[in-house]
């Protein structure tokens, strides 16, 4: 009886740690589906965009502009610059119910004037997207506007907890 009711303290204390824990340690992907265009040929009433919470028109757009130049813009620069501009608002632009990811990329090819395509046809990392590196948990809290930031648990450390759960 003592040893089970240890492992379910244990259970517990491990289940509270993923709820609570920060995210920091997990990274995101900036999904490949951004970069394509997603335009309707047909009548969209029922499918209206949510408007981005972001405003992208008053960001600052040096990271890219300043390190991304022509006429033979870098992959190994215009793609970091891209995902240290873009990763923190990961979540927003891979939502394809809002319209930040075609506001940004609007954004972007007005300040720095770049071809079509630039960013798609030369940043992948994977078959799931551009890998976003780990936050500290300082810009976790707040992006650079002073936008709240919300993460969720991991999915895996909940699932895993259930197994747990399960097994007992």
């Amino acid at each position: 009886m003592g040893l089970n009711h240890c492992c379910r303290i244990v259970f517990f204390f491990f289940l509270l740690m993923g709820l609570f824990a920060s995210p920091s340690f997990a990274s995101t992907f900036i999904s490949d589906g951004v970069f394509e265009s997603h335009a309707s040929t047909g009548r969209n009433l029922l499918q209206t965009k949510k408007a981005c919470p972001v405003n992208f028109e008053f960001l600052n757009y040096t990271i890219i502009t300043s390190q991304c130049k022509g006429p033979q813009y870098p992959p190994s620069r215009c793609c970091g610059s891209f995902k240290e501009f873009a990763c923190p608002y990961a979540d927003l632009i891979n939502d394809l119910t809002n319209e930040c990811a075609s506001i940004m990329f609007s954004y972007i090819n007005l300040n720095g004037k770049y071809p079509p395509g630039l960013f798609a046809n030369e940043c992948k990392d994977g078959k799931l997207g551009l890998e976003c590196p780990a936050l500290p948990p300082s810009e976790l809290a707040s992006d650079k506007n002073g936008s709240q930031i919300m993460h969720g648990p991991p999915l895996l450390l909940i699932l895993l907890a259930g197994f747990i759960v399960v097994l007992f």
